[in-house]
């Protein structure tokens, strides 16, 4: 996979084919869990997993090693991004309920955003993964979608908050086949 400059906003077409490639000859499906790792604040610095669409939004063309991953405002992410500013080329991060997850993720693309988590409304939800799919409408966003534990978009908002951050700081996605500590850096309180 490609890796991506943080300003970087044109797609390369051999990255794609690429992509595709890989995919291909790794058979992975659409519901496998694509992994991100948390660089900033330390005190969260911990790989996550999140579940990808299963009918709508796009795939990542390419890895990003630094990308902020900003918390929408609303969190719901339901009706124009009040962050706007912040959310341009960078991961925003949502909170499920009060509209589909096909509007959240046209929200989000229409403010520049390049991919969006959608995190569970249910704080408490540790380990069930919600299959995303389309809500009826021809509206298909080309960005990634991915679903986050409620547990783990609730950590990452209050080590945000503790921290007064705007934003943390992450690479996505990551290739956890690659590292041979990943076990140890799974954030605690999820079961895998």
């Amino acid at each position: 996979m490609m890796r991506c400059q943080r300003d970087a906003s044109q797609l390369c077409f051999l990255g794609l084919l690429l992509l595709a490639e890989l995919l291909y000859a790794a058979g992975l499906g659409v519901n496998e869990l694509l992994y991100f790792r948390i660089l900033s604040p330390e005190d969260i610095g911990y790989i996550f997993s999140a579940a990808p669409a299963r009918d709508f939004g796009g795939d990542f063309t390419c890895s990003y090693d630094e990308i902020f991953l900003v918390p929408a405002e609303p969190p719901n992410g339901c009706s124009e991004l009040k962050n706007k500013e912040l959310i341009e080329d960078q991961v925003v991060l949502v909170e499920r309920g009060g509209c589909s997850f096909v509007q959240k993720t046209r929200i989000v693309e229409e403010a520049g955003g390049k991919a969006v988590l959608i995190a569970d409304n249910a704080s408490d939800n540790d380990s069930q993964y919600l299959d995303m799919i389309t809500d009826g409408t021809a509206d298909r966003p080309s960005i990634p979608a991915l679903f986050l534990l409620g547990r783990d978009g609730m950590m990452i908002r209050r080590s945000l908050q503790r921290h007064s951050l705007p934003w943390a700081v992450i690479s996505i996605p990551v290739n956890v086949s690659s590292l041979a500590s990943f076990p140890l850096q799974q954030p605690p309180w999820t079961l895998w």
